[in-house]
């Protein structure tokens, strides 16, 4: 699969994708879509909806097409709710998890310092982005990485902490104690619409 080497920012417009994995960016970006006729946009289908609504949200955690299918299909064999389990395996993401507990500035970021093996889970070098963290599970990072971490947490200085893990900044460390709860998700994610688009 090619991969797409464009501006991000125009892909995340064209989809509304409006976390845009980077918190300083949020406020001062356009949300219509790209292009000189971006703001007039047509009326789209029923189709061009679902398909916008799985764009949207394979965007916001930066994973490609042949992942995402893997992702929902694995959703869709587990017991519960489909559209639930796939956000919340999204959600289990290692990349992702380095991003919500703000060592990262953005999710690209948190996958580039997982590529380049700085990211502990239980005592064990992971640098696999994708590798879902299971409850219980301890990140933490090399001992040579952590000037760089706090680097950058100085520079964000505006982590939030999610419900569902256990940070301690000054130990850079991280607990993930357990899955979320869809209420504790982006509520602007409409993943029945994803379902609908893969029952099709």
């Amino acid at each position: 699969m090619a991969k797409y080497t464009g501006p991000s920012n125009k892909l995340y417009r064209n989809y509304g994708v409006t976390d845009l994995s980077n918190r300083k960016l949020v406020s001062s970006l356009r949300q219509n879509a790209s292009g000189q006729h971006g703001a007039a946009r047509k009326k789209l289908s029923e189709y061009a909806i679902h398909l916008n609504e799985k764009q949207k949200i394979r965007l916001t955690y930066l994973v490609n097409e042949k992942q995402f299918v893997r992702y929902y299909n694995e959703a869709s064999r587990r017991k519960g709710v489909t559209g639930t389990i796939l956000l919340q395996l999204l959600e289990s993401r290692l990349d992702n998890i380095v991003f919500r507990t703000g060592f990262a500035i953005s999710r690209k970021q948190a996958r580039q310092i997982v590529n380049h093996g700085h990211v502990l889970v239980n005592g064990k070098r992971v640098d696999i982005p994708s590798f879902l963290v299971k409850p219980g599970d301890v990140i933490t990072f090399r001992a040579g990485s952590s000037d760089f971490i706090k680097s950058v947490l100085n520079s964000i200085d505006m982590a939030i902490a999610p419900a569902w893990m256990t940070i301690d900044k000054d130990a850079l460390k991280v607990t993930f104690d357990r899955i979320p709860e869809r209420e504790e998700i982006d509520p602007e994610l409409k993943e029945h619409l994803v379902v609908e688009f893969y029952s099709k």
